[in-house]
């Protein structure tokens, strides 16, 4: 997966999600961008408030276990500087 931030001047975050024709048909297509929305949604509550994310599904997005895809994302956003600071 790939993630792509940028700050958008607003209270809250937006969602944009893909999936190229290369990973398969719509069905996986589709598949793969549940998973994403998912995973987003799931850690939502942890992000930082203000920016548009969009999530680039690869090909391990359809076949990753959950904890693959929610680490992967995690680590992703941390990288980004996303995540809330927790004290």
């Amino acid at each position: 997966m790939v993630v792509y931030c940028r700050k958008n001047k607003l209270d809250h975050n937006r969602l944009g999600l893909t999936a190229s024709v290369k990973l398969g048909h719509a069905v996986v297509r589709n598949r793969a961008r549940r998973r994403l929305r998912e995973v987003y949604r799931l850690n939502a509550h942890r992000l930082r408030e203000g920016y548009d994310l969009i999530l680039v599904a690869r090909g391990r997005t359809v076949t990753a276990s959950w904890k693959e895809l929610n680490d992967s994302f995690l680590r992703l956003c941390r990288k980004l500087g996303l995540l809330e600071e927790t004290v």
